[in-house]
């Protein structure tokens, strides 16, 4: 039915699947629901998982359509494909449900986080638990007789595993009450971006597709550590734009120098500046009041880090497309140019 149809085209395929595979986690036989407990997930569904920008999920049957190079795809590989891309979807909504309660976040994708929520409180906690396992569930529905289910399956756990790991890297880094602004360097920075970013959002959907066209992973490692690099460059551009993006463009009000974020920007702060210049981010850096916050943007703007901001983004660029065009395959070129395009010099 959508063999050759463009993304945009496939967006409402995309989300005909998430109702498909929410009634039948609700209807799953393996759980005999009150009519309370089936409302209550619904809820969370809908409250948590289809409501972003969708990019993660879309990139799996994004990916494998080029994958394929302009071969028809069945219905059901456009089904799988969408598939896949809600269980990544679905891990996104685990990771953030989880992160919100961490960060004590109050507003998430323009409402208030599911925590926060009268009545849920932290039972979103245990939400958490039932979105991870909801991937298990999809998995072995409609993988179970696929060949490479039991290497879907390894993908997902690695994922997260490292996923957690750069969020334990980023809550030890940036704990409250232990405000040390000399763990803040590069290797520390660039540990914490690609293990809580760059695996999940950029390489697992690629992945995906790959081994739902019948590849081994294990023959994709410079695939991989593209992709990982690829996220690093999107975490910075994030930092970037979180303190000179315009918030009606970006679609939020940048919160990082408040809330002591690891930000490349600090870190190239403290690369460069002189000593009274560290001793005004130490007493500044970190603060909610808004002096402080102005004092921080006026230290990096002296640092000239708009301009040494735009060098990074000229010099990643030149060297992704050069390590992708050293890839033997050219489909593979085609995925890795077009997650690449979708986030060069992007201002949201």
């Amino acid at each position: 039915m959508a063999s050759n149809a463009s993304s945009d085209d496939l967006k409402p395929v995309f989300r005909e699947v998430y109702g498909r595979l929410k009634e039948e986690l609700l209807n799953d036989p393996a759980v005999d629901y009150t009519e309370d407990a089936r409302q209550w997930i619904e809820k969370m569904l809908d409250y948590n998982v289809p409501g972003g920008k969708l990019n993660r999920g879309m990139s799996v049957i994004d990916s494998y359509k080029l994958l394929k190079e302009g071969q028809h795809l069945s219905e059901e590989e456009v089904f799988l494909g969408c598939a896949l891309g809600w269980c990544i979807e679905w891990l996104q909504a685990y990771f953030l449900v989880l992160d919100d309660i961490m960060d004590n976040s109050h507003t998430r994708r323009g409402q208030p986080c599911w925590f926060r929520l009268p009545k849920v409180g932290l039972i979103a906690v245990n939400d958490g638990i039932i979105l991870r396992n909801h991937i298990c569930r999809i998995l072995k529905k409609h993988f179970r007789d696929k060949p490479y289910y039991v290497d879907l399956l390894d993908l997902f756990n690695e994922v997260e595993f490292q996923t957690a790991l750069g969020q334990t890297l980023d809550l030890i880094t940036t704990h409250e009450g232990a405000k040390d602004l000399s763990k803040y360097q590069l290797p520390v920075y660039r540990r914490i971006v690609q293990y809580k970013t760059a695996y999940y959002s950029f390489y697992l959907p690629v992945a995906c597709a790959l081994l739902m066209s019948g590849e081994n992973l294990e023959s994709f490692g410079d695939v991989k550590n593209i992709l990982v690099e690829m996220g690093t460059y999107f975490q910075v551009q994030d930092d970037y734009l979180d303190c000179f993006g315009d918030p009606k463009v970006i679609g939020k009000i940048g919160t990082d120098i408040e809330d002591f974020k690891c930000s490349w920007l600090i870190v190239q702060a403290l690369e460069r500046a002189h000593e009274d210049q560290v001793k005004i981010l130490t007493e500044s850096y970190g603060r909610t009041d808004a002096d402080c916050v102005k004092t921080v943007k006026q230290v990096y703007r002296d640092l000239d880090l708009q301009n040494v901001f735009l060098e990074y983004e000229r010099a990643s660029y030149e060297k992704l497309i050069s390590s992708i065009e050293a890839q033997p395959s050219t489909s593979v070129q085609k995925v890795l140019k077009s997650f690449l395009g979708k986030i060069y010099k992007r201002q949201k």
